[in-house]
């Protein structure tokens, strides 16, 4: 079983910047690949972005390119998001999910078997 955590959310004003984190518990990320989600209140969770192993290959929601980056670092066993120019509607809570890579399958949009709990970012007008 693959625990993830999330943290780095908090309450920032429009055009700040938060970098959101995502570590696996007593378990080694860099066989996963990793994505972000985010879920709205009342809205259905939506995809932001993805990464393959080794960092690869990514994915992202077309209308974040440019404010938002994922990435990861093996070493520290995370992989992060890196949210720029945030903007009210950015408001949700943020999960990130994994899957352990198989063979050479990989699909920006997962599946992913294993999920965080989230983290709450808040972006004030």
């Amino acid at each position: 079983q693959v625990q993830l955590v999330e943290s780095g959310g908090g309450l920032v004003q429009a055009g700040g910047s938060l970098r959101l984190s995502c570590t696996a518990s007593g378990r080694t990320l860099s066989n996963h690949h990793v994505g972000w989600f985010r879920q709205i209140p009342g809205k259905q969770r939506e995809f932001v972005a993805s990464i393959s192993t080794r960092g690869s290959s990514t994915g992202q929601t077309p209308s974040l390119k440019g404010r938002f980056t994922i990435s990861r670092d093996d070493a520290q066993n995370t992989v992060y998001l890196q949210m720029n120019s945030l903007k009210p509607e950015d408001t949700a809570v943020y999960y990130c999910a994994s899957n352990e890579q198989d063979g050479n399958n990989w699909s920006p949009f997962g599946p992913f078997e294993y999920w965080g709990q989230g983290t709450q970012v808040t972006v004030s007008s």
